[in-house]
């Protein structure tokens, strides 16, 4: 958990996280694929997560112990493995 918001912050990627959002919901129906990312001590996985909020220019958004990424038709979770 740590690792990532470090490297969220050198990747300058704006995270939200409970500390700014009262609710966050995720409605399945309106995305097409979730994509899951499990990493045990991996730094290179947490990198290509977050590669993705950078490469679609979007928000990295946390929810209890997972890390999130929503695009319009796709849906990217970070979890722990």
């Amino acid at each position: 958990m740590k690792r990532v918001y470090e490297l969220v912050h050198e990747l300058k990627i704006p995270l939200i996280d409970e500390h700014v959002y009262s609710n966050a919901e995720f409605i399945g129906s309106t995305m097409t694929s979730v994509v899951t990312f499990a990493y045990d001590d991996d730094e290179s996985v947490i990198r290509g997560f977050l590669g993705l909020a950078e490469y679609f220019h979007t928000i990295v958004i946390r929810k209890a112990d997972r890390f999130y990424i929503v695009t319009p038709d796709l849906q990217f979770k970070l979890e722990a493995g």
